[in-house]
């Protein structure tokens, strides 16, 4: 043998990570190493599941570009209940229907994460598979042969048995026996190399994901480990040596691969029929239905030039053969109309004006220019992507509807693959290695929000511990091997599947972890890889609220608006109160950097909330627009709009595309638009120049256009630095630039929400209150603010509140008084408080009286004490919680005499009052009632803030107010002084609300803090938050000094020292007040306590 490329050598069984916690390697490392080595092939066989061989497949065509082919066989590696094992590999595209059917039977009878299927089942779809057959390692069990031959016998000239060289010193006996087995049972051995990793010095990780899965430490994790570092890929080179006398079984590696021409590129997508009137096409059916509808959007006169977008558009459709795509979403839309379901499509279908007339969307075409190539373009052989928002609380009635109308073997959610992150990552590895809870914890804290990219030495070290120490350098690599590593496969949010066969042909679909889910096991990208279309049916909270405020104006105001369009627009008061960036609550515009953009930009009218939504955004930021855009719009630039040469076209080209935003580019759309416009593109190319711009931070395609762009321009005389400059900002956009569709669909939501929360605020605070959770601010921050606009709060009362808040009449018969729903109380049931408020009548008179009704659980009475919820029966907090205590020995009693050997536990459940045994036997009858020292205002603060997160009595900074002058630190009301010089230096302390760290930021962090009197807003530059990390990301409450920076009446305090004050909050009540740490704004689950907050953008 002189070279590898004597041997030819396909690798035929591997496990990839997406085994999960079988494998230590990615599917793609697998497919390079690979074709570094020059097989073959190499098959793609993960435990039970598909979920990985899409990548594969893709990294394999990524290679072909480059150079080094290599033929990817996907298939899976079956494991029976029984626990015999075999790859298999589908021949052609029915047997792979066949897999994945027989997946999905073994996904969809036990819950998610598990499959279970029979032997006899694999038997039963083994038409048309190649199988391998696996052996056990040491010894092989009862029953192996007999399956063997039996599988044999049912897949004859299929089957074969899979033998690899682990060097434990026996192997010639072992093959020599597996080489006899499979001879004698018509199952040729075939040479394999088991791999678990594309390379030896994965082994480490390896046994950590081992330990993981098995939950036990790598000092007791024993012969569970693998004995040596072989299970790795290896080269044609090294298997011929290792099967030097059994070389048929090195040459039946490539007859079997070359057996299976099935490819993942087989699969064809088909999109479902759409019932339709006998008689007519889709097509004919979505032009009438378009016609009809555009009547009535536009009241009967279509404008000229929307009747002649629609009929472009329509041509487009039926050139396509998108008509059924369309009549899905109308259909889906049409459901959530009737049954009261507030619904708006968003994103680059908002740019059609088919979706407009149709009710998809809320866009109105013949008052925004709309690009359609963004929406549909012919040379894009991908479908279009529309996006529809439904209230979050009822949208799962919508997903049911889907399934009910496609049937679950046509219809199912796309997967999410959850990944390894940096603090899950060294957590579990820490567990592994056996190191304390403390010291794990410790550095999993130095991570920002749960996105962060790593654990650099440096944070380490600030968290008190040593990156040199041997085990903390091994736990700290490994964990940083094992990031991205894929955990378990989740639901998407809502992106659904429909396909007109049987989906369950093209791709397994298993259980979701909700009732009644049921998802596929490929995500977005891979089903943008093979080309499967999906509609996304998304939850939106603002939806909810305003569904809900529409609800209280008719209800309570008379006032009765069908949809969002119907409400008045133009509203000047709106925005006014939009321009003084008084926008806590409203959609969109109420984190730091809007509020700080809101009294630069003045809105004054609709599109500027387009453009004000769109602008604080990383694309207009990295591309340098947002500068030139409001020194023009403020008068202080002149718009200027550059020309091309006399000879090629007239003056105002650009004008017409850019007039809008006083000639800068803010939007993908103008992008596209200045490339047709000015630089020649054709409407498919400009196109292509969007999807380079999307990519462009993942792979840098978007060179190619740069030549063609800047030249294009400077031929048509263009000046070169204006070429230049339009293209650096669209290198900009590829970080993340917002069609113009999309930011006017959101701006719709933005003026609806403005305008409750400005004509209405009562309305609004009782309806976001009741779409909690959602946004930036807590509950306790949106009461403050409703207050301070003048609505009257009032408390939650067993006999007052329902569960959700509601709306009483005040003195103000405009503006009514928001009561507090008991929803907002921690703890409560919600079946037991609806029954609650249902046997209400005309009010509870007493707890006895109360529970004599109820029955509740004793918990629940504590609950609703420990929330001053009896306040109406005379009762304040301690009252009420020592009457809850007395009831409790009356049940005891009655519990005991039914059952004697119970009674001295029941004593021991209710050890308060303590005679509570004779409460009812008349032994006590004349003691007087209790007097008890009430709360004193710093505690029932507290207490107000444990039980429902907010309280009406005060804010807890107040009670530090003579501490705090101590320190020096001011009222935030007194930092907006205008009076106070540029760069004066000042103390401000509060609570921390919100802490962000934008990504465009260049690590600057932003800080909100809030005192009893207001918000203060903190710039912390990077050098000062790596000096105080520790405080500036965990403090609670923190006092601040800094100098302050004002520019067009936006005030910021620049930190230059910190001063942590958490642990004072305890001095509120003796016991310590538990003031949780809010989360970050990084996607982390909310902490269910005190502060939190969170933000969706």
């Amino acid at each position: 043998m002189s070279g590898p490329e004597k041997v030819p050598y396909a690798e035929l069984a591997v496990t990839t990570n997406f085994s999960f916690l079988h494998g230590a390697a990615h599917p793609q490392e697998f497919v390079v190493q690979a074709a570094s080595y020059g097989l073959r092939a190499i098959g793609i066989a993960d435990r039970n599941t598909v979920a990985g061989v899409v990548r594969a497949h893709a990294a394999a065509r990524a290679l072909e570009a480059e150079g080094p082919k290599i033929r990817v066989l996907p298939g899976v590696r079956l494991v029976t209940e029984e626990g015999f094992e075999a790859v298999t590999y589908p021949m052609d595209r029915a047997a792979w229907g066949r897999l994945c059917r027989l997946l999905t039977l073994g996904n969809r009878r036990v819950r998610k994460g598990d499959c279970r299927f029979s032997f006899a089942e694999l038997l039963e779809a083994a038409e048309g598979q190649m199988f391998i057959a696996m052996p056990p390692a040491r010894r092989l069990p009862e029953g192996f042969r007999a399956r063997l031959e039996a599988l044999a016998a049912a897949a004859p000239g299929r089957t074969f048995l899979g033998a690899s060289h682990t060097r434990r010193g026996d192997e010639r006996r072992r093959l020599g026996l597996l080489a006899e087995l499979g001879a004698a049972s018509g199952a040729p051995m075939v040479a394999v190399s088991d791999a678990l990793y594309h390379h030896p010095e994965r082994r480490p990780l390896q046994d950590v994901v081992t330990c993981i899965r098995e939950g036990c430490r790598i000092e007791d994790a024993g012969y569970r480990l693998e004995a040596n570092a072989e299970r790795h890929l290896k080269p044609a080179a090294e298997m011929a040596r290792l099967f030097a006398d059994y070389p048929e079984a090195l040459a039946r590696t490539v007859e079997i691969a070359e057996a299976c021409d099935f490819s993942l590129s087989q699969l064809h997508y088909e999109y479902p029929e759409e019932p339709v009137p006998p008689g007519r096409t889709p097509q004919e059916y979505l032009e009438e239905k378009t016609w009809e509808r555009a009547r009535w959007r536009y009241a009967g006169d279509i404008p000229d030039s929307v009747a002649k977008t629609l009929r472009d558009e329509l041509r487009l459709i039926a050139t396509m053969n998108y008509a059924r795509y369309f009549l899905t979403l109308f259909d889906v839309v049409e459901f959530a109309r009737g049954q009261g379901i507030l619904c708006q499509g968003r994103g680059s279908a908002a740019n059609s004006a088919v979706c407009f007339c149709l009710g998809i969307t809320a866009v109105d075409p013949s008052k925004h220019r709309l690009l359609f190539a963004r929406f549909i373009s012919e040379n894009r052989g991908e479908p279009p992507d529309i996006d529809v928002d439904f209230e979050h609380e009822r949208r799962e009635e919508v997903i049911q509807h889907l399934y009910a109308r496609y049937g679950r073997e046509r219809a199912a959610l796309c997967a999410t693959v959850i990944h390894y992150r940096p603090r899950m990552a060294i957590r579990e590895v820490g567990k592994v290695l056996g190191l304390t809870e403390d010291v794990t914890a410790a550095i999993a804290d130095t991570v920002w929000g749960s996105w962060g990219t790593g654990m650099p030495d440096q944070h380490v070290r600030e968290a008190g511990l040593d990156p040199e120490n041997p085990a903390i350098r091994q736990a700290l690599d490994l964990a940083h091997q094992l990031i991205g590593f894929p955990r378990h496969l989740s639901q998407h949010v809502g992106g659904f599947v429909l396909t007109r066969g049987r989906l369950d042909e093209t791709v397994p679909v298993g259980n979701g972890a909700m009732a009644d889910r049921t998802f596929i096991e490929w995500d977005k990208d891979d089903i943008d890889a093979i080309g499967l279309m999906k509609v996304d049916v998304l939850a939106l909270g603002m939806l909810t609220c305003l569904k809900r405020g529409l609800d209280f104006l008719e209800k309570d105001h008379g006032t009765f608006y069908a949809t969002l369009a119907d409400l008045p627009q133009d509203d000047p008061e709106t925005y006014a109160m939009l321009a003084k960036a008084d926008s806590v609550g409203v959609f969109q515009v109420e984190s730091r950097a809007q509020m700080s953009m809101l009294p630069r930009l003045k809105p004054k009218e609709f599109y500027d909330l387009v453009v004000q939504v769109a602008i604080v955004r990383p694309g207009p930021i990295q591309g340098d627009m947002v500068h030139p855009y409001l020194r023009r719009r403020s008068g202080i630039d002149p718009v200027e709009y550059p020309a091309p040469h006399p000879e090629h076209g007239p003056a105002d080209e650009l004008k017409e595309v850019l007039q809008k935003t006083y000639g800068v580019p803010l939007f993908q759309e103008h992008a596209m638009q200045i490339a047709i416009t000015a630089a020649g593109f054709t409407p498919a190319e400009a196109d292509g120049l969007r999807r380079a711009m999307a990519t462009f931070r993942h792979v840098g395609s978007i060179g190619g256009f740069a030549e063609k762009f800047v030249g294009g321009m400077t031929r048509r005389g263009y000046p070169t630095d204006f070429a230049e400059r339009c293209f650096a900002q669209i290198r900009g956009f590829s970080t993340y630039g917002f069609p113009e569709s999309h930011a006017a669909s959101f701006a719709l939501l933005v003026y609806a929400s403005a305008w409750m929360k400005c004509r209405h605020p009562d309305v609004f605070l009782a309806a976001i209150l009741n779409a909690q959770p959602m946004g930036f601010y807590q509950p306790a921050q949106l009461v403050r603010d409703a207050r301070a606009h003048g609505v009257e709060v009032r408390g939650v009362c067993v006999n007052a509140s329902d569960w959700d808040c509601t709306l009483e009449p005040a003195g103000n018969p405009a503006l009514h008084a928001v009561r507090i729903g008991l929803r907002v109380v921690r703890g409560l049931p919600e079946a037991a408080m609806r029954r609650l408020v249902r046997l209400r009548a005309n009010g509870y008179a007493s707890i006895e009286g109360l529970q004599a009704a109820l029955a509740l659980p004793r918990n629940t009475l504590e609950r609703l004490a420990e929330a001053d919820a009896f306040r109406s029966l005379g009762l304040d907090r301690r009252a009420a919680l020592w009457m809850v205590r007395t009831l409790e020995g009356t049940s005891a009693r009655k519990a005991a005499k039914a059952d004697g050997s119970a009674r001295r536990a029941h004593l021991l459940d209710a050890p308060l009052p303590l005679f509570a045994w004779h409460a009812d036997d008349g032994l006590f009858r004349h003691e007087p009632a209790v007097e008890l020292p009430s709360l004193a205002p710093s505690e029932a603060v507290a207490e107000d803030y444990s039980a429902t997160g907010l309280s009406l009595q005060g804010h807890p900074v107040a009670f530090f107010r003579g501490r705090l002058a101590r320190i020096g630190a001011i009222p935030a009301r007194a930092h907006l002084d205008p009076s106070l010089p540029q760069g004066a230096r000042v103390t401000v302390a509060g609570l921390v609300l919100i802490r962000q760290r934008p990504g465009t930021a260049k690590g600057v962090v932003f800080l909100t803090l809030e005192d009893e009197t207001g918000i203060a807003n903190v710039i912390v530059w990077k050098t000062v938050f790596e000096a105080n990390r520790r405080a500036a990301m965990q403090a609670r409450f923190l006092a601040v000094r800094g100098r302050i920076q004002r520019a067009d009446g936006v005030v910021h305090l620049v930190a230059e020292g910190f001063r942590d004050l958490t642990a004072a909050l305890r001095d509120l009540r003796e016991a310590g007040l538990k003031l949780p740490p809010e989360t970050t704004d990084f996607g982390v689950p909310p902490d269910r306590r005190v502060y939190r907050s969170r933000d969706f953008h």
